[in-house]
């Protein structure tokens, strides 16, 4: 892979970190602002709110998931391994890398993988 590709990679995935890292942190905030939830008398509001509680923690959930994912390809980058299946050690396409840049598999490898999951 070309310097230049490295670079892109490298500037996507600390992008993306970053975002991460900052939406945790503003979950956390928010989570921790909505006291007053409790103090709303109408059944229907607290059911929305606890809706909406929910709906946020899940993606929090989510964004905690990939950070570690996003920190391993950029270890990979580092040791030069970064666009390699580490299933079966040929190239990931580009393309692939393009869509989901954290991705360790390739194409081939990450459809058997589901597929041994069904």
């Amino acid at each position: 892979m070309r310097q230049r590709e490295v670079e892109r990679y490298r500037g996507m995935l600390t992008a993306q970190l970053q975002q991460l890292i900052g939406h945790g942190n503003q979950a956390v905030h928010h989570l921790a602002g909505e006291q007053a939830r409790d103090e709303l008398p109408d059944p229907s509001d607290r059911a929305t709110a606890e809706e909406e509680r929910a709906w946020s923690l899940r993606l929090a959930d989510r964004d905690r998931k990939l950070i570690p994912k996003l920190q391993d390809a950029l270890a990979r980058l580092d040791a030069g391994t970064f666009g390699t299946c580490t299933r079966c050690g040929r190239p990931i396409a580009s393309a692939r890398l393009r869509a989901r840049p954290m991705t360790e598999l390739c194409i081939a490898c990450k459809t058997e993988a589901e597929q041994q999951e069904r």
